[in-house]
This record gives structure tokens, sequence and C-alpha cells, in this order.
């Protein structure tokens, strides 16, 4: 491999890596506080939505994970991509912003099922 595509390569995934964790730690977090959490201004089934959008995207971004560790870094990901992951994480924290700014600290949370 030359020079060049060894450093093309060195940033591709010093900055892939980092995103693709971020990706990971914002969806596991959106998705324990859709898990647990009653939002008042959503209903149900706009919750229970927004729960399996971010369900998809966790393994969606998995995936993607999985790949750029099997071919070693040597590929990206097109923004097509990682635009609509960027959207569902924006409205996710619109809905916690939302959720806060209404006084539901500490949150309601669900009684658990058995």
């Amino acid at each position: 491999m030359s020079s060049s595509n060894s450093s093309e390569s060195e940033l591709l995934k010093s900055l892939l890596e980092p995103l693709l964790e971020d990706f990971q730690y914002w969806f596991g977090r959106s998705r324990t506080f859709l898990e647990t959490t009653e939002v008042l201004f959503l209903t149900a089934e706009q919750q229970a939505d927004l729960l399996a959008r971010v369900a998809q995207a966790q393994l969606e971004v998995s995936a993607a994970q999985s790949l750029f560790k099997a071919v070693g870094g040597q590929a990206g990901i097109e923004t097509s991509v990682l635009a609509p992951w960027h959207q569902l994480i924006s409205e996710c924290w619109q809905v916690f912003h939302r959720h806060r700014l209404a006084g539901a600290s500490p949150s309601v949370q669900r009684e658990a099922q058995e």
C-alpha cells in the first residue's frame, strides 16, 4: 500500500470510528430514555415509532461498524447513510430538550412490566 493510501486510510479511520461510536452512544441513550420514560407530549404511537426507528438505526450502525472493522478501515460510509442517523439523533435531542423544558425532571418512569 502506498504512503498516500495509508495516510488516507488512517484519516478515514480517525474520523469514522469515533463518529460511529458517537452514534451508538446517542442511540443507546435515546433507546433507554424512550423505553423507560413516558414522554407526555408524544402519543404512545409516536413514542413507539421513534423507539423503533432508534432501534433500527442502532442495528444499522452496528452493521456499519462491523463492516468497517472487517475491511480494516479501508472503506468509508456514504453521507446518504450517515445523514438519516444524524437527523434521527437531532430529533431525539429535541425530544430530550422539550421533555426537560416541560419540567419532567425527575422523569416520569414507566412501571416495569412483568
